[in-house]
């Protein structure tokens, strides 16, 4: 099988996105047992820094070997496109867990899932680029087109909320505290997860600069994942921190829709 063949591609993303749909609605009753809702009914662990490298490497290997095995390598505005991609996931497989502080677990069985997934999201958004988009469909001009240039303006900004909401995390407690602490400033003063709208903009940034169906397949799983965490997320604060939290009026994900 063809694993570039336009047939099999798209139906490789419709699928992806009815599983998007019904994994939107299948986590606001079921929470993945990792990070703030660490649950060891899912079985077993590995540390917190080990499973994140694990679960994210793979989105930057199988990106740089469809980049670099592609006859269409050297074209520019692919280099462009494949370079933001994997400047974000060098961030997130080889940079994020050495900062992680604690001793946290993360549980097999998720660290799995997401290299499923990351290897998927792979496929669709490199296998567009470098395989099944028509040849003339980002010709270098395409850096100066109004799409590419509004997409990478929000790709940035969404960088910049991730890495500093993220920033804003890390330094809550001090090392040996394992207390919960509301996290404030930043984003944060508009929704529970601003770490989690900053990569929400960052792949809606995305979507719009390649303006590619395999990257906004992409986006869509990003808020069907993420959305439904920064829900159960918000709960957990509004138990543990009652009308203290409650006073902040913050949204889930979205500032001031959800």
């Amino acid at each position: 099988m063809n694993l570039f063949d336009p047939t099999v591609y798209y139906s490789v993303v419709g699928t992806m996105v009815v599983f998007a749909v019904a994994a939107f609605f299948a986590l606001h009753r079921v929470t993945a047992g990792y990070g703030m809702m660490y649950n060891r009914h899912w079985g077993p662990t590995l540390g917190n820094r080990t499973g994140w490298m694990l679960m994210e490497a793979p989105s930057f290997i199988l990106m740089l070997l469809l980049w670099l095995l592609s006859p269409r390598a050297a074209e520019p505005a692919l280099v462009v496109m494949a370079t933001l991609f994997e400047l974000h996931y060098f961030q997130r497989s080889f940079i994020f867990p050495l900062l992680i502080r604690g001793r946290s677990r993360m549980p097999l069985t998720i660290i799995l899932m997401g290299i499923v997934f990351n290897v998927v999201n792979s496929y669709m958004i490199g296998g567009w680029l470098f395989y099944v988009s028509p040849p003339e469909a980002y010709p270098a001009s395409w850096l100066a087109s109004p799409l590419f240039i509004a997409g990478t303006l929000l790709f940035f900004a969404g960088m910049a909320i991730n890495l500093s909401s993220d920033n804003i995390v890390r330094h809550l407690r001090r090392p040996g505290d394992t207390r919960h602490y509301i996290p404030r400033g930043g984003m944060y003063r508009y929704v529970t997860s601003a770490n989690y709208l900053g990569e929400l903009t960052e792949w809606v940034g995305y979507a719009i600069l390649t303006w590619s169906v395999g990257a906004l397949a992409f986006a869509i799983w990003t808020f069907a994942n993420l959305a439904p965490r920064a829900r159960s997320i918000h709960r957990r604060y509004l138990a543990e921190f009652g009308d203290e939290y409650a006073s902040l009026h913050r949204r889930y994900i979205i500032p001031f829709i959800y």
